[in-house]
């Protein structure tokens, strides 16, 4: 790891990426989930529901397709999307300061 990593604002938009990855992989596995049709009532299938429901509460019905897996991977793929880009700009941003 770079020095330039490792100190104040820099360490800041380090977590802001890693917080970024982690939403977008958990949206991502609930994707990977559903199109596998995994058990919901498994605990780990419910925990990833759970959370994916909550970060993509915004996104999550803003489709409308007829199949409901097109719906489920553009609503939870869109959430993924911008929080990686949004997180990793802010992140680039702090980095450069």
């Amino acid at each position: 790891m770079s020095p330039r990593y490792r100190t104040g604002s820099n360490s800041a938009g380090t977590v802001i990426a890693v917080v970024a990855d982690i939403m977008a992989v958990i949206l991502g596995l609930w994707i990977l989930m559903y199109l596998l049709d995994a058990n919901r009532a498994n605990q780990l299938v419910q925990f990833v529901h759970d959370a994916a429901n909550w970060l993509a509460g915004w996104s999550r019905d803003l489709f409308t397709f007829d199949k409901a897996w097109a719906r489920v991977v553009a609503g939870y793929g869109l959430a993924a999307v911008v929080y990686l880009f949004v997180g990793h700009a802010i992140a680039n941003r702090m980095h450069r300061h």
